[in-house]
């Protein structure tokens, strides 16, 4: 309490006589500081913090899979090698969680075509390839909906006229972007029927105006990475290849 007690007095004591001695600010002064790498390293802490540094190098720099050529979101108009790929992997790794746990198969998947950041370069896809398309935390999520919500997805999709990645549907637009095919396992939607779409949690809570995936039957969040379902489905796979289908098409 007395230390209270003087600082209080101290602080009063400075504010009492500033104010007394009536003191202007008189001019401002600042400088540069340039910001280079001429600092250098302290080699105590960089010894601690480099096994740690070379592991994660190892692991980045692992060559997973190949790719006989590069591949980019902006190479087609309403589907792209790349986004089929990502979507075809969130499709086949996250339903063999799904199906483990519920003894259910994922029908259709629906990602964002913002969501790809980055092109897959010919040559040797490593896991810091993964991390440079899909550098996002996002997660697969399997959402069950009535067919009345797919075929508002349809309409989004047709309004949005973007490359969003689909994967076990069909959707095909006249010229004025109309809906002439809508198709889910190669079947026309029943109305009535639940089917289980998996998507990313982002885009599950209304990300990109995606408002269709509530409300639901239910929702299953895999914790499964979308990230890691790359990785491991490079793993797996010797060489990718990705390409341009009848997915999502329009009739010119």
């Amino acid at each position: 309490m007395k230390i209270k007690t003087l600082l209080l007095c101290f602080f009063t004591l400075i504010i009492f006589n500033c104010k007394n001695k009536n003191y202007q600010l008189s001019k401002i002064e600042g400088k540069q500081i340039e910001v280079t790498d001429s600092i250098k390293t302290n080699q105590s802490f960089d010894s601690i913090i480099k096994p740690y540094r070379d592991n994660l190098t190892k692991d980045m720099n692992a060559v997973l899979s190949f790719a006989p050529q590069t591949y980019s979101k902006t190479d087609g108009e309403l589907n792209t090698a790349i986004g089929n790929l990502m979507a075809d992997i969130v499709y086949d790794q996250g339903n063999i969680v799904f199906n483990k746990r519920t003894n259910k198969n994922i029908d259709a998947v629906l990602l964002n075509h913002g969501g790809i950041r980055s092109i897959i370069s010919k040559g040797n896809i490593t896991t810091e390839t993964a991390f440079q398309v899909m550098p996002f935390e996002n997660s697969i999520v399997v959402v069950a909906l009535k067919g009345k919500q797919l075929d508002s997805m349809m309409d989004y999709l047709r309004h949005a006229k973007r490359a969003h990645p689909v994967s076990g549907m069909e959707l095909k637009l006249d010229k004025n972007y109309n809906i002439t095919k809508a198709l889910v396992q190669g079947k026309t939607i029943d109305k009535n029927k639940t089917y289980y779409l998996a998507t990313n949690d982002y885009l599950y809570d209304g990300g990109d105006r995606m408002r269709f995936f509530k409300p639901n039957d239910s929702v299953y969040y895999l914790n499964y990475k979308i990230r890691n379902a790359m990785i491991d489905y490079f793993k797996k796979t010797d060489t990718i290849r990705p390409k341009i289908d009848n997915r999502f098409t329009q009739t010119k």
